[in-house]
Parts: structure tokens; sequence; C-alpha cells
């Protein structure tokens, strides 16, 4: 499909799990579940909740400039989080100073486990860059 812009990392679980960081159709990109990967593909800060959710969302910052676009046209995000009820309110406070006054729709998931040990959080999105303005 041509009208398909694909990002990557360039980290190498994008091909040890075959699939691609974004993909935009049309005026949507979708965004798979950010982690706190570095740029070698290593996940750092384990058991660290805040440093983990900073690190995904500067992950996230990544797709966006690749695509030209703001966190403010990021219109639904769903977080998965390992032990729910501990991080609940670190995931809102970074929700809040990653998001600014934007409030996308959201869904925080509480799960048992993520891919990697001692990681606590996955964020995946959907940006609409046909919004106005």
């Amino acid at each position: 499909m041509s009208d398909l812009d694909v990002f990557h990392h360039n980290v190498p679980a994008e091909s040890a799990f075959g699939y691609a960081q974004a993909i935009r159709s049309g005026a949507l990109i979708h965004v798979s579940g950010q982690l706190s990967l570095d740029e070698t593909g290593a996940f750092r800060h384990p058991d660290d909740f805040e440093a983990q959710m900073r690190r995904t969302h500067a992950n996230i910052d990544k797709v966006l400039d690749h695509y030209g676009a703001t966190r403010a046209r990021i219109v639904s995000q769903t977080l998965y989080l390992v032990d729910f009820g501990r991080h609940a309110e670190a995931m809102a406070r970074g929700n809040r100073a990653y998001f600014g006054g934007h409030r996308p729709v959201s869904t925080a998931v509480g799960v048992t486990e993520l891919t990697f040990p001692g990681q606590l959080i996955e964020i995946s999105a959907i940006v609409d860059t046909g919004l106005p303005g």
C-alpha cells in the first residue's frame, strides 16, 4: 500500500516481534505501544514508573516529530500499567505534565505484566494530523 508511511525506531525488537512503531494512513497515525527503550533498543529504568513514563513520552515525541505532528494532535491513548493502584496518581501527574491543557480520550488498563522485567507502563496512541489549527 503506497499510501502508508511507516516509522521505525530501528531497534532490534521491531524485527524480533515483527512490528512498526507507527503507521500513517491518510490523516491518522497509529502509534504502537511505546515504552522505555533507549536508542539502541535497550529497556531502561526497570521498576521506576516515573522515569519510564518520561522516557515513553520522549519516544512518542520522536514518532510525532517524524510526522511533523504535536502532542495536541493525539486524539486517543491507551495506557497499560502494572500495579495500577500503586501507579495511578503518578500516571495522572505524568499525563497532565505531558499534555498540558490538551485532553485526548484515554483508557488506562491494569495488567499483570508487560514485555520486560520491571516494565511498568506502555502507551499506544492515535494521532489525527487533519485537525484544524
